[in-house]
């Protein structure tokens, strides 16, 4: 009330009228004039007289008026909309992308992008968005540019600014300072820019858009008349409103440029006038060449259509290159506010003179590649645009209509035949040769084969025409545009319009920020609720729930389906609602099963489930999937505690732990993630135990509507598909938080709905949650950042007043310690530090006394005053400190990462989620928590024992409320992110086996959680309800979303596709793809580039086009430091380190050599490229070996292994071990004169005086002598003059250790030829721990190579040791080969046995369909139908052998007639 009324008593008018006459006291403002003689530096610019000048022809006049109306117009399009097109990067150079200071000079931008990497170093602002980075910059800038203020003044100022949440000094360095004003010196041009914004923060916050929401208002609360209800808005705003008035604005600037395009002259006669033109006529080849030019078809323009036709007009150029020249031509064609002739100027000097033709066809048809390519580029809800830009002229009223209309078959047949004709003659235009002619045909043959016929008589080209009988074509699949049905948001994805809240929320606007609070929901009891006691389950199955009475509601609802029953299950419950409990019964209903008789000889007064019995435990096995490797963790350590008594083994399968065969068959229950389940599944090798799995757990499998949701629906289509295959059941059980379309899961687990199907809303909810809600306003990123924090404050101190614990979670290690500091700072300046821990309390004097011995910084400056910090990055000791003192309650506020909320269960009253943006390097961007985080956060708020109520709070930007209410208000639907890999899960499939057709590809998607929300919500995945309507299952779809994924997979030569009996098969570059899990672009790009000879940098560089990094970007905070590392990697980088693929090279690299990086992001962008490194290195390991390239294999291995290691082949192969100190690893590779194989022959005393470390000698001579090394050695015996046959003898010459080396060592067996290219053989071998002693011999036929070469090498690799070879010379020298052509059976002149006198029987007569055998089936006939003695026959095709073959089953059937026959066929 007072707020309102001082703002009042602001503009009232007698305050107002007295300010008018009263003069300013105020200095003069900071570039205000001063009437002194100033300096024309700076507002210059480098245009001379005349630059503007166009020599054209001269125009019709126009009325005055009517040119005053043209220019107001489009002076009115330049203010509103400057350009339509669409950039796929942003520089913070852009002037579009940037408020306030923005360099133009060389040297400006070189100081200012200094600054902004200072600030955004661990020393200032580390782990921050670039957003918040620029904006901090504009801070300092302002400051440094106040002339108002001292040098001591600014220097305070600036430490206030960047200081956040630093310990020890208050103040920045002098150097610092100094440095900063140098570089402000440096930025002349900053008075042009410093154009400051002075819209207040209401103003800010009233042109927000709105959220959404729907308030259900209740009349009883009408009459409450709190202090704090003055101050609320009753109001709503009416978000749909102003949301269309915002449509409405853009419609009417992007609708101005469409009018620019079509006021210009006629499109044919500009580009004639302005490229071919002389004194006014036009010549005969000009007019040919404007005759020339071809309007396109709308079917002809696919999303890719640029950069084919500049790959074809520029066929030098790199792939990547001409993609990014296709986005330029596409920007510049769409930047219609340009005239024709400024496009034609821009596309000259991109493209240049050369693709004069392709210019003229671009710029002839630049309307309709713009709509058609943005349309298809475009997001399902941003097409609009198009149509709404397309409909303010005639000529894009004609391009939407023919974009829009039903698609006629035979009419798009007809333009895909021209167009393809158009192109073969253009090649040829005087004349026609036998190829051309040829070519034509083939195209008329194609034309034909869909459906369009072809005048011979006349002109090929104008002449054909559709043949209406003909509907083939109508029948065939149509390729969909993958990309653009793709969800771009992701997890992101919002499908509900608005968001209905419960009653009694309400909503607050505050300064900076909105508040929405949601009440907690009311605990639902039900008085007739039985709750089941332990003691009534079966007594064996008592020990899995020690410490336990009862069951909750939730799990007494659950448990009669899930311990009795076999059915399906789906619990959707809320976080801590016992859903753990429920799996462990479905796991005791599979023992159960299992459970051995108790023994006759036990005693009579003994129950049968007194005890827990003997289980067959060979017969089965449980997977457990969790989302993350932190709960997989969790999970292991809690069921191995209480699965312990009943003797099951509990594993965890993942990423950072692989299990062999042995210990997986050991193995009763498996605790994995769903990536590391689905490479088991997709390989052949896994299938001898995934047919013993009878219960499949997915855990949180709201992880659907999350980027990683494909792998969990490939996972249970797969499980169902072998489920109806085998005929061998498995329980699908999910585990998921409540979710709005429960029933849509329900049916892709194929759960019963009336049996398996069970849904608990929040009022189930052990300790009831009320939410808040605050979306900061602020525009201003650095201010927002810095709102964060106070309202962080402000919230703490609340829960603090009342005794509540709270739990902060941000979302970087080094934000933990920044919180927390800036809080007890905060706390402290405000004289409420006794608000966390109290003077002269145990709790102070504890925390006292344990801040001395803990190791971290950030932790022992913030313990004492009750504040503390928890992530993976401390000790186990002092995160051990912190759980238990916050769980003693002796810790106030604890300022967490994500690893908490799933490693550890450490509940608070009250959780506040600060911030939602977090860096995420697989999209190189910041993003959005995921639900699955914020969810599990949330789960953290409230204590059982002692809560009654727990509160939830969540901070983020003001566009984003929506999102957040609905995800934790039921209202968020989970939908299928499918679409975006689906040509990667479907190889998969391929490869596996068990989609061989598009039919069956198509059924295979049937089984998928996308057909269940196709049906349900059409409209969202591109299918119009006249689809439904004719195709109620969607068969046609499934088939062209095959169709899609089979055809992509073709271009990327993982699949076999042929179109006309819609079969597919595996290729060896699929079978790769599947087994690494790479994606079919970057297949597509090993394929094309690989080369056998590539050199380590050119192999950098091929890793760097690796599709799983093309969104990875560079920021203009890491130029500097990229710049830096350049010169530290080993390796040359040959791109400028701005560019993305140097920036994967260097980091790479970096990693290998352990460099230690400054900004956050990189330190992500590295580990994420890691993480992938190895993979990708094996997968071209395997392409290499695939294609026999040697060299390039080896190196392929080499660098696999050194990303494992982290060393270079360069370093000493002893640093593979980690018990080797770094300074005696140098030291021995300073000794670079003494070779690896050396080592083994130095005594222990030869190598401590090697390194100077005397009492290092033993350990170095036990680790070379375990240094994995075979003895070779190799017998010949050529089988044929063609083909030899080796006898390979190993034996272990290393000291076998299960530390060093685990359980088994596999090597790579390489028979190579002379000149060591070629890989003629290839095997591998493993040496077991249990046989390392033991000879092996191995048996190789390799092939002879004509002219006998005059030796082969055989190379034995270690799989996963650097230097580790073993290399033996086989000589030709001595061997003697076979004789070359032995001389075939002379085929003899016999007289042709007839078939029935020969065979006797009438029975077997009717086998053959003629009446003489052919000479060699009569040479032939008596060894196989009188004898049993092996036969062999060699004869050409079409000669009889089939009937060969019958005759000796003939043969067999006489002489054993009750036995089993085995014919067997290569395909």
């Amino acid at each position: 009330m007072a707020e309102r009324e001082a703002l009042q008593k602001q503009y009232a008018y007698h305050e107002m009228s007295n300010k008018v006459e009263v003069a300013s006291r105020r200095g003069r403002l900071r570039g205000e004039p001063t009437g002194e003689v100033e300096s024309l530096r700076g507002h210059l610019t480098d245009s001379k007289m005349g630059d503007r000048v166009v020599s054209s022809s001269a125009k019709d006049e126009q009325p005055v008026s009517k040119k005053r109306k043209v220019q107001k117009e489009k002076r009115k399009t330049s203010e509103k909309t400057p350009s339509i097109s669409i950039t796929s990067t942003k520089s913070i150079l852009d002037v579009a992308s940037i408020r306030g200071y923005q360099p133009t000079t060389p040297s400006s931008k070189a100081a200012y992008q200094e600054l902004v990497t200072l600030i955004g170093s661990k020393e200032y602002l580390s782990n921050q968005d670039f957003g918040i980075l620029r904006d901090a910059a504009q801070v300092v800038l302002d400051i440094l540019f106040d002339e108002d203020l001292r040098d001591p003044d600014k220097q305070k100022q600036l430490s206030n600014v960047l200081l956040y949440g630093k310990s020890g000094t208050k103040n920045i360095s002098g150097s610092r300072y100094a440095q900063m004003v140098q570089w402000s010196k440096a930025m002349s041009d900053y008075h042009m820019h410093n154009k400051k914004s002075n819209e207040s923060d209401e103003d800010d916050m009233n042109t927000e858009m709105g959220v959404a929401v729907v308030f259900h208002s209740d009349e009883s609360d009408e009459d409450n008349d709190s202090d704090e209800g003055e101050g609320l808005l009753a109001a709503i705003a009416d978000s749909e409103s102003s949301s269309s008035e915002d449509d409405d604005d853009e419609a009417e600037g992007m609708a101005e440029p469409a009018r620019a395009v079509e006021d210009e002259d006629d499109r044919d006669e500009h580009v004639g006038e302005s490229l071919g033109k002389r004194n006014g006529k036009k010549t005969k080849d000009e007019a040919s060449s404007k005759s020339s030019i071809r309007s396109l078809s709308v079917h002809e323009i696919d999303s890719h259509y640029l950069q084919r036709q500049l790959g074809q007009a520029l066929p030098d150029e790199e792939a990547t290159k001409v993609a990014s020249l296709a986005n330029q031509v596409l920007d510049i064609l769409g930047n219609v506010t340009a005239d024709l002739r400024e496009c034609e100027n821009q596309l000259l000097v991109l493209l240049g003179f050369d693709v004069f033709p392709t210019i003229q066809l671009l710029l002839h048809n630049r309307l309709k590649l713009w709509a058609c390519i943005t349309r298809l580029r475009a997001p399902p809800e941003k097409r609009d645009e198009v149509q709404e830009v397309l409909q303010k002229t005639d000529e894009g009223k004609l391009i939407w209509k023919e974009l829009t209309e039903p698609s006629n078959v035979q009419d798009w047949s007809r333009e895909r035949m021209r167009g393809l004709t158009h192109a073969l003659k253009k090649n040829n235009p005087d004349k026609k040769d036998d190829k051309v002619s040829s070519a034509l045909d083939d195209v008329a043959a194609a034309g034909n084969a869909i459906g369009v016929k072809s005048n011979s008589d006349g002109d090929k080209d104008a002449n054909m025409d559709v043949d209406p009988k003909s509907d083939s074509a109508s029948q065939k699949p149509t390729e969909l545009d993958l990309e653009g049905l793709a969800f771009r948001d992701g997890a992101h994805t919002m499908s509900n319009s608005t968001c209905n809240l419960p009653p009694k929320s309400w909503r607050a606007m505050k300064k900076g920020y909105e508040e929405v609070h949601v009440p907690a929901v009311v605990k639902k009891t039900s008085p007739g609720e039985n709750l089941i006691p332990i003691k009534n389950l079966p007594d064996w199955t008592h020990a899995a729930f020690q410490g336990m009475e009862v069951l909750n509601p939730i799990q007494s609802k659950v448990c009669p389906t899930a311990l009795e029953t076999n059915e399906n299950l789906l619990l959707c419950a809320p976080t801590g609602g016992g859903k753990t409990n429920v799996a462990m019964l479905t796991m005791l209903n599979i023992l159960g099963r299992y459970r051995k008789p108790p023994n006759k000889d036990d005693d009579e007064d003994s129950n049968n489930d007194s005890d827990i019995g003997k289980f067959d435990k060979s017969k089965f096995k449980i997977v457990y999937i969790a989302p993350m490797k932190a709960l997989v963790q969790e999970v292991v350590s809690n069921f191995q505690r209480r699965l312990a008594d009943y003797g099951m083994v509990v594993r965890e399968l993942s990423g950072d732990s692989s299990l062999t065969r042995q210990q997986i068959a050991e193995t009763q229950l498996l605790v994995t993630t769903p990536e590391k389940w689905d490479i088991v599944t997709r390989q052949g090798e896994g299938r001898a135990y995934t047919q013993l799995v009878k219960l499949v757990i997915l855990d949180e499998i709201h992880l659907l509507h999350d980027d990683r949701g494909p792998v969990l629906e490939s996972i249970v289509a797969r499980v169902i598909r072998q489920v109806e295959t085998t005929a061998e059941p498995i329980r699908l059980v999910g585990l998921s938080a409540t979710l709005p379309n429960y029933a849509d899961v329900a049916t892709f687990l194929r759960v019963n709905p009336k049996k398996g199907l069970f849904f608990f809303d929040h009022s189930y909810r052990p300790i009831p949650l009320q939410m808040q809600y605050v979306g900061i306003t602020e525009r201003n990123a650095f201010k927002r950042f810095q709102l964060q924090n106070e309202i962080c404050y402000d919230r703490a101190l609340g829960q603090r007043r009342n005794d509540h614990q709270m739990l902060i979670f941000v979302h970087s290690r080094a934000e933990t310690g920044k919180t927390a500091k800036a809080l007890r700072d905060m706390a402290v300046t405000n004289d409420d530090i006794s608000k966390f821990c109290r003077d002269g309390s145990m709790s102070q004097e504890i925390l006292r006394e344990e801040s001395a011995s803990v190791k971290n910084a950030d932790l022992k400056d913030v313990l004492p005053y009750g504040f503390a910090i928890h992530h993976a990055g401390m000790t186990r000791e002092d995160r051990g400190l912190v759980e238990d003192l916050f769980a003693d309650r002796h810790v106030a506020v604890l300022c967490t990462t994500a690893t908490l909320a799933w490693g550890v269960n450490l509940p608070a009253h009250a959780v506040i989620i600060k911030g939602t943006q977090i860096y995420n390097p697989s999209k190189g961007e910041w993003t959005e928590l995921s639900p699955l985080d914020v969810l599990q956060m949330l789960g953290r708020a409230g204590r059982p024992p002692y809560d009654t109520q727990g509160e939830g709070i969540v901070l983020t930007r003001h566009s984003e409320l929506q999102y957040y209410l609905s995800l934790t208000n039921l209202q968020l639907p989970v939908e299928s992110q499918l679409i975006k890999t689906l040509p990667n899960h479907l190889n998969a499939e391929i490869v596996l086996g068990t989609v061989q057709s598009i039919d069956e590809a198509s059924d295979w998607i049937s089984y998928t959680f996308l057909y269940v929300r196709m049906l349900q919500n059409p409209g969202l995945y591109g299918i119009t309800n006249s689809d439904i309507d004719t195709d109620p299952t969607l068969k046609l779809r499934r088939r062209d979303l095959a169709h899609t994924a089979a055809c992509m997979l073709e271009k990327s030569l993982l699949a076999q596709y042929d179109r006309k009996s819609g079969a597919l098969r595996a290729t060896a570059l699929g079978r790769v793809a599947s087994q690494y899990y790479i994606s079919h672009t970057s297949m597509a790009v090993y394929s094309r580039h690989m080369r056998p000879n590539m050199s380590g940098i050119e192999l950098l560089r091929l890793f760097c086009q690796s599709g799983e990094f093309s969104h990875i970007t560079v920021r203009e905070e890491e130029k500097l430091e990229l710049s830096k590392l350049v010169g530290k990697v080993p390796i040359p980088v040959k791109e400028s380190p701005s560019e993305p693929a140097a920036k994967v090279n260097i980091l790479l690299q970096a990693y290998i050599s352990r460099l230690k990086l400054d900004g956050f992001a990189l330190v992500a962008d590295m580990a994420f490229i890691q993480q992938s490194a190895a993979r990708i290195m094996r997968a071209l390991f395997e392409i290499a070996l695939r294609r026999h390239w040697s060299g390039l294999a080896k190196l392929t291995l080499d660098f696999a292994n050194m990303v494992s290691h982290r060393i270079w082949r360069s370093q000493t192969p002893l640093r593979q071990f980690s018990n080797v100190p770094q300074i005696v690893a140098r030291k021995l590779e300073r000794k670079s004169d003494i070779e690896w194989s050396r080592f083994a022959d130095l005594t222990p005393s030869d190598l401590g005086e090697l390194v100077g470390v005397p009492k290092m000698g033993i350990i170095l001579h036990e680790l070379v002598h375990k240094f994995p090394k075979l003895d070779v050695s190799a017998v010949l015996q050529p089988i044929t003059r063609s083909m030899l046959r080796i006898e390979l003898t190993l034996v272990s010459a290393f000291q076998f250790d299960i530390d060093s080396h685990g359980y088994s060592q596999l090597f790579h067996v390489l028979v190579e030829d002379v000149n060591g290219e070629a890989i003629l053989y290839h095997q591998t071998f493993t040496i077991q721990n249990r046989n390392k002693d033991d000879e092996h011999v191995l048996f190789l036929t390799v092939p002879i190579i004509d002219p006998l070469p005059p030796a082969y090498f055989i190379r034995i690799l270690s799989d996963r040791w650097l230097h580790s070879e073993s290399t033996l010379p086989i000589s030709f020298q001595h061997t003697i080969l076979p004789a070359k052509f032995p001389p075939p059976t002379e085929l003899l002149d016999l007289q042709p046995l007839p078939v029935a006198a020969s065979l006797q029987e009438s029975a077997f007569t009717q086998l053959f369909p003629f009446q003489e055998f052919n000479p060699i089936q009569t040479q032939s006939f008596h060894e196989l139908y009188k004898t049993d003695r092996n036969v062999l026959v060699c004869a050409p095709s079409g000669s009889g052998k089939l009937a060969l073959a019958n005759l000796a089953v003939l043969r067999a059937i006489q002489t054993s007639p009750k036995g089993k026959y085995v014919y067997i066929t290569p395909l």
